[in-house]
């Protein structure tokens, strides 16, 4: 799940529209696929939408596991 979007600075825009994206806090999210070695862009999915980010961009998502009950 979606802990929160870090942002860069005040106003920044990469962390705008990734929340406007849909990578807001509670929103499962899973990542699909990664670049070739671990690199760029990696294929995250939320809902059943898929989106190719930078690794940067990613890193600006905290994500926390969800407790099975």
């Amino acid at each position: 799940m979606v802990d929160r979007v870090h942002d860069a600075h005040a106003a920044d825009p990469i962390a705008q529209r990734l929340r406007d994206l849909g990578f807001v806090d509670g929103e499962p999210v899973r990542v699909v696929a990664t670049g070739p070695m671990g690199g760029d862009p990696v294929l995250i999915q939320i809902g059943y939408t898929r989106f190719a980010l930078r690794r940067a961009e990613a890193a600006r998502i905290s994500v926390r596991s969800e407790v099975a009950a």
